[in-house]
């Protein structure tokens, strides 16, 4: 803009040099002499508002670039703390299934030493209405065998499941082992079998050995289909199954457990751990077109 204003100038002052001089040519001079000076003021200060205005554009840009950068900075913070937040996540959910497996063994050991108060009520009032009934001599019945020695019984069976259960929150899995063994050896029909099988085979996950862990979750699967553990069982195998490199295998374990549990706490984890292995739920259907 300088240069324009500079160039205006001197075709003014050409055109000023050559009118002829009189007294009217030089009032006319200074008129113009007095344009040019002003238009150069008036371009001076535009040129000088132009600055402002390109300084204040700068520091606008500068500034939007030091939020951009800073956003960026935030929006990468952001994305860590939610992979942070998704393992954490991830690790509550396990420790939430944990407490939640905990809680239904109370409550299974409950309903056991309900059943068993409520069969020894019965047993009482059955030997009592005995007792009224048998006749008052004190002779023993005909044909009992006098000096018989008692036979061997088995342990009982809320003793050999509370046993069991102990040792194996406290991680003593030999012994732990061995009673739930000696639990389904004397009552393998009762309602509490199909949890000592579950912990037989949760015992070997919890010990790396992912292929018996299998063998055995199959048992509570296979003979106990209706026990609480059932899903529990489905939601082990295939985490063993994966843990093993069989991941076919195991995606299709964990979609099955939630094709048939699907409002279960184990359907739960079981999604949560496909999503983290980028997998689908559900199996996607063929399209049409394919045979």
């Amino acid at each position: 803009m300088k240069s324009k204003s500079l160039l205006a100038v001197m075709i003014l002052t050409l055109l000023l040099a050559s009118l002829p001089a009189s007294a009217g040519t030089k009032e006319q001079l200074i008129q113009l002499q007095t344009q040019v000076q002003a238009l150069q003021d008036q371009m001076a200060r535009m040129q000088q508002s132009f600055d402002e205005r390109m300084g204040v554009m700068r520091n606008l840009v500068e500034q939007s670039t030091d939020s951009v950068n800073k956003m960026g900075t935030s929006v990468t913070g952001l994305q860590n703390n939610l992979q942070q937040q998704n393992t954490a996540a991830g690790t509550k959910v396990d420790q939430v299934s944990t407490q939640v497996q905990s809680l239904q063994d109370a409550v299974d050991e409950l309903k056991g030493r309900l059943a068993k108060v409520s069969k020894q009520l019965d047993d009482l009032q059955a030997a009592q209405q005995n007792l009224n009934a048998a006749p008052a001599t004190g002779a023993a019945p005909a044909g009992a065998a006098p000096n018989q020695p008692p036979q061997a019984q088995a342990p009982p069976p809320e003793a050999l499941y509370n046993n069991g259960l102990r040792d194996y929150n406290a991680a003593h899995y030999d012994l732990a082992q061995q009673e739930f063994a000696d639990y389904l050896k004397y009552y393998a029909n009762t309602d509490l079998a199909g949890n000592a099988q579950f912990y037989i085979a949760d015992m070997q996950f919890r010990q790396g050995n992912y292929q018996q862990a299998v063998k055995e979750y199959d048992k509570v699967l296979d003979q106990y289909p209706g026990g609480n553990k059932s899903a529990a069982a489905e939601l082990k195998k295939g985490y063993a199954l994966l843990e093993l490199g069989q991941r076919d295998a195991g995606v299709k374990e964990l979609r099955a457990l939630i094709g048939r549990y699907p409002r279960s706490n184990e359907a739960a984890q079981a999604r949560d751990r496909l999503r983290r292995m980028g997998v689908e739920a559900t199996a996607s259907k063929p399209s049409a077109s394919r045979r």
